[in-house]
Order: structure tokens, then sequence, then C-alpha cells
């Protein structure tokens, strides 16, 4: 009898794919498709490639019909809205930078699915992410895809030994053309489907107007490096570190930039480009995806946001969180986003960057220093 695989089809190539490759292999394939939030606009734009209109479910079913398995939808609204929405608003309340597409492949993707998987007696799920899982000699280890131009393991980092054992992802062994090509010979109604981009739940690609009919918001002081007010600003929620545009400061003679979001005083710190550089930074919730902590300093490479090149670090482990040295100075270490530590193409974890160095660690490093 063959293994059942959920696939989790967002309407997209990718999963679809992903279910292609998996048929093809000799799984009882489901095709299952989220519905995850409703978009009340009628005019969307032409390049919008969300996972959620009619068009998009409609392309999931088509691709499930042409390979002769079951589709399915499935209502996670609620779900969506607790655990990415409400989450993703709160975090820049907080003068933080988050990352959507984390929360949902740790809340919904990899939990709730994987409960809908149980209920349909399937050995495992299955993604369209370009990321490998493989076995080594005493554990299933999470690696990047081998395109590297979309490799995906950034946003997996959360996942630990008993997600892995139940999920595949079958597109990381082949780059995007290839997927393309066997999307084409398949005669997939969206073969040549453009990737999606942009927040999946924000159309029109405006964060600002999204917070705006969401959040409350409380107008303070953006102020120097040196606590001079400059001006005001309308909510910390409408700025991240490393912005340089849209700041409401007018007739500066200077180019300046958000170093850092004080939620507290609510308060907008600016600056010369160069405060945007540091070596330093803490990073809080950690998992590795090993299940195992490791002993002792070791060098990694280290991304700090999904479009960045990894740069070598040094990372110490302490009791509640990661200290991360980069070899050199690197531009806009953002709260809020995820640090992912690599070694090599393996995915060693990572977690949540934060603004602040705990004191007990910086006494700590003065002490050694």
């Amino acid at each position: 009898m063959s293994e059942r695989v959920i696939v989790a089809m967002s309407g997209g190539v990718d999963s679809s794919v992903a279910a292609l490759l998996l048929h093809e292999a000799g799984y009882d394939v489901i095709g299952v498709t989220m519905k995850l939030y409703s978009l009340d606009h009628q005019d969307l734009p032409e390049y919008y490639q969300g996972c959620c209109t009619v068009d998009d479910v409609e392309d999931a079913r088509r691709v499930c019909q042409k390979l002769g398995v079951p589709h399915y939808v499935m209502n996670v609204q609620e779900e969506f809205e607790t655990f990415v929405i409400d989450y993703f608003c709160s975090e820049y309340q907080k003068g933080r930078t988050p990352h959507p597409c984390i929360a949902c492949n740790d809340k919904i993707k990899f939990n709730f699915l994987s409960e809908r998987a149980i209920a349909l007696d399937a050995n495992y799920i299955a993604t369209g992410h370009y990321a490998r899982i493989e076995a080594d000699s005493s554990s299933l280890c999470l690696k990047k895809g081998i395109d590297e131009n979309k490799d995906q393991s950034y946003v997996l980092y959360g996942m630990g030994q008993h997600e892995l054992q139940h999920t595949l992802m079958p597109l990381g062994a082949y780059s995007k053309s290839e997927i393309r090509g066997m999307a084409s010979r398949a005669e997939f109604p969206n073969a040549e489907k453009p990737d999606s981009q942009d927040i999946c739940f924000i159309p029109f690609g405006d964060y600002k107007a999204f917070l705006e009919e969401r959040v409350v918001s409380t107008p303070g002081d953006i102020v120097d490096q040196a606590g001079k007010v400059l001006g005001k600003h309308k909510g910390i929620e409408f700025f991240t570190v490393g912005q340089r545009r849209g700041l409401g400061l007018p007739g500066m003679d200077e180019i300046l930039y958000v170093l850092n979001i004080n939620p507290d005083k609510n308060e907008v710190l600016v600056g010369p480009k160069s405060g945007l550089y540091k070596t330093e930074f803490w990073v809080s919730r950690v998992n590795y995806v090993s299940g195992k902590t490791p002993h002792g300093a070791l060098n990694v490479q280290v991304k700090i946001r999904y479009q960045f090149q990894q740069a070598e670090a040094e990372l110490l482990n302490y009791e509640n969180g990661v200290l991360i040295r980069f070899h050199e100075p690197q531009r806009s270490i953002t709260p809020g986003q995820a640090a992912v530590f690599y070694q090599d193409d393996l995915v060693l974890g990572g977690g949540i960057i934060e603004g602040h160095i705990p004191e007990e660690v910086l006494v700590g490093l003065n002490a050694n220093s």
C-alpha cells in the first residue's frame, strides 16, 4: 500500500510540481489548498500572485484533476488571523520588523496541516519549498536547495526532528527552470504563472496602509544620536531599521537612516549610514534543527534577512540565547527578523534578532576583554 502524503497546494507552479513528483514516485497524493484569508478587493493588480483567490484554488484543483488525485480546500482563516496577521501587526507596534512567512510555516503549514494529515491517515505533509531533507548518521538534516537563487531554507529554520520525519520537500534537488519545464511537459495550467511577490495578505504591497487599518498609532519624536528632536512621527510601526525614505524630515542637509526604534520611549532614532553597521547582536528563541545545542564557540555563516548574502561569524551559546559576532560589520541588523545559522549548505538553526544584548552577557564580555 502506498504511503499517503498531503501536499500543501497554493495554486502556484512549485507546489503543483511537488504533487507531480510525489505522484510519479508512487505516493498516495492528496492536494490541500488552505484558505488563509479573504480578499475583498475586486481590483487586484495584474501582478498579484497570492494564494487565496478563486483562480488560485481553481489552478490547484485543475492540477489535481490532471493527476487524478483528490483535492480539498480547508479554511484556516481564524488560525492565520491569530498566528500570522495579529503577530505581524503586534511586532510592528513593538518597533520590530517581522517575517510573516516564518510564522506561517511554524504555526500553519507545519502545525495545523500536520494535524489534518493525521486525520486523513497521511504519513507525510509536503510543500513546494526549495530545500532538502537528508539523513546523516544520527539525525535528519535540513539543507539548502541546490538552486541558490531560489533556496528557501531561511524560512524553515524552526523545523525540528519530528517535523523533518513527517515532511517531504521534493523540489530541493531541482532548479526553478527545471520545475517550470516539468510543469510545461505535464501541461499544467499554471506552468508559466509568475512567482508570488511581497506579503501574500497585502496584495498591493503597502504594509503601512494595511497597518493603518488595523492598529491605533501613537505619535512620537524622531531624534538624532545626540537625543535632539528633529521631527515627529505618526507611529513607530511605520518605520524599520535601515529605512531612508518617508522619514518626514524635509530640509535636512544630510541623508538620514533609521538606526533604531525605541518602543519604551516611542522614539525613532535616525543618523548617518555608518550607524547602520554592527558586528555583534543577540538572538532569542533559538531553535536547533538537530534538537541538540552545540557546545563552545562555532564558526558559522549567518543570514539576517531572506535576501541577504550570508556572512562569516562566530556563534556563542548562552542559557537564554545566542550571541553572534560577525567577522566584518553588517548593515541593518533588524530586530524581529530571523538570524539563521549555516555551515556550508547545512542549516544548524536560527532565532529572532533582538535590539539589545542582555546586560549580563555584556558584563561577561567586558570582563573577558
